[in-house]
């Protein structure tokens, strides 16, 4: 296809319309797509026109963007959950102390004289209490400080934080 000046008028006048490539191609009859997206870029036209089916009508500084409240941090969840008054301390016990109704969070390392266990009452079936919860169980696929799964966080904690803001 050779692109003559009626062509080429064709393409400005559709490009800046905001139709697709495609459909200007269509509209063209004898050329591609592509053709008309290289053509486009030799003519400097502007370098993503507004399609139709994005509402072209509205421009990017008028779009105000929609978001939910914002997810609630991990961080967060730890301070709410360390400023409780209520909250239980620690209980320390060693390996041969543990039983079901204790936290079994190691605190420190094996090989060191200080080390033990958390102790603190467990939280439902899990075997760590509240605090350990939220380290052990992190949501799949999401960044640390970010949560993202509601269903993912232990009931006991989504009643905390709303309870703490």
């Amino acid at each position: 296809m050779s692109w003559t000046d009626e062509k080429v008028e064709k393409l400005k006048e559709l490009w800046t319309k905001g139709h697709t490539a495609s459909q200007i191609a269509a509209a063209l009859g004898d050329t591609t797509r592509n053709a008309v997206i290289g053509k486009a870029h030799r003519l400097n036209l502007e370098a993503r026109a507004p399609s139709k089916h994005s509402g072209a009508s509205v421009s990017r500084e008028n779009k105000q963007i929609r978001r939910g409240p914002a997810p609630t941090s991990r961080k967060a969840k730890f301070q709410s959950i360390l400023l409780d008054k209520n909250f239980e301390p620690e209980n320390p016990k060693s390996l041969e102390e543990l039983t079901d109704t204790t936290c079994k969070w190691p605190i420190g390392h094996p090989n060191e004289e200080k080390f033990y266990f958390c102790g603190r009452k467990p939280e439902g079936e899990f075997p760590y209490c509240k605090l350990h919860v939220l380290y052990a169980f992190q949501p799949k696929g999401t960044k640390e400080e970010v949560l993202d799964k509601e269903d993912e966080v232990p009931e006991f904690i989504e009643k905390k934080v709303k309870s703490s803001a």
